[in-house]
């Protein structure tokens, strides 16, 4: 989601072949009963109780600590925060990992997301202990076709986006074949990465239709992303800059300002006062395995950041991702900072 959670891998636009033939699309706009995705997400309508809906949005826009963030060089063009579960005992958070310059802090839940949180969670029966907040102030604010990075994310788990506000479409698009069927792929050496082509295929070999779904996300509806779908198909919010007066009254609630909340469970942690890391997308998986957060400034952090990114890069354009060969070994950097 992340939506989640914010841009595209700074690898995206060099992966483009100019001279592969581009496959074709097919959009559509979904129905509520259609399969989305890889057929494992689907769009929940009227998750909050009405009374309480109605007063969600406003609630949010004063009580959420809005950060302008910055990603390659750039102001994200939405306004985010992110909160999560803060263990009482000693102050650790979970940590969800993804590509972006810096993060907003972890603060804890506030209350109003507090109770958005226990009603995902009887919609999805399983927890979520962390929520990246996303204001889109207009049709002109966006987020890139991406994948979710899912090296924090616990396996098998559901990532979820809970809209109030102006209604968006979220647009799914399959992602393309790396390299046709027949043919093996040849992995680089881990230790000297260089920028690959997300064409593999020779430029005589038409690759297959590229279909894309349109799913419009109502004020107080959930959309449930798949982790099968997160692995094959991007995922979206275009602009929309026509203007207020031609929408539909759907769209131009709070005068086309929406609110997500992209709910994830977290498997990997980090403890302030020791400043450790432990947990599924780390090298110690266990609390008591946790290793010290690598500096991202000495040569042994920065190798593994880039490491890490190129890995980010391959999740967002291969829709054969093999989690544990990229992801299972652990990393114990951070890549970003944090915005105070």
């Amino acid at each position: 989601m992340s939506t989640a959670a914010t841009t595209s891998s700074s690898y995206n636009g060099s992966r483009m072949s100019k001279s592969a033939i581009k496959p074709p699309h097919t959009a559509q706009l979904v129905d509520p009963d259609q399969a989305l995705g890889a057929g494992d997400s689907r769009v929940v309508y009227d998750l909050l109780a009405l009374d309480f809906a109605e007063t969600a949005y406003e609630k949010l826009v004063e009580e959420v600590q809005w950060i302008r963030m910055m990603h390659r060089g750039g102001e994200v063009p939405r306004l985010v925060a992110q909160q999560g579960e803060v263990l009482d005992q000693d102050g650790s958070y979970p940590i969800y990992r993804h590509p972006a310059d810096e993060s907003p802090p972890l603060l804890p839940f506030s209350p109003t997301v507090q109770l958005i949180r226990e009603d995902v969670q009887k919609a999805l029966n399983h927890p979520v202990n962390h929520v990246l907040i996303q204001h889109y102030r207009t049709g002109a604010d966006y987020i890139s076709d991406h994948s979710d990075k899912t090296i924090d994310v616990i396996r098998n788990s559901s990532i979820v986006n809970v809209s109030l506000g102006a209604q968006r479409v979220m647009t799914l698009r399959q992602k393309k074949d790396r390299i046709p069927k027949d043919q093996e792929r040849v992995d680089r050496p881990e230790s000297t990465p260089t920028t690959p082509s997300a064409d593999s295929s020779p430029p005589h070999v038409q690759p297959p239709p590229r279909f894309t779904q349109r799913i419009p996300l109502p004020h107080n509806s959930l959309f449930v992303l798949g982790l099968e779908t997160n692995k094959k198909w991007l995922h979206g919010i275009s602009t929309d800059k026509r203007p207020l007066t031609t929408k539909s009254p759907s769209e131009q609630i709070n005068e086309g300002a929406r609110i997500s909340l992209t709910f994830r469970w977290i498997g990997t942690f980090i403890n302030p006062v020791h400043n450790t890391i432990w947990g599924i997308g780390a090298r110690g998986k266990t609390c008591e395995d946790a290793r010290k957060i690598l500096d991202d400034t000495t040569e042994e952090g920065t190798k593994e950041a880039e490491k890490l990114i190129w890995a980010f890069g391959e999740e967002n354009q291969d829709p054969e991702f093999e989690w544990e060969k990229w992801y299972g070994e652990g990393f114990d950097v951070l890549h970003f900072k944090s915005v105070n």
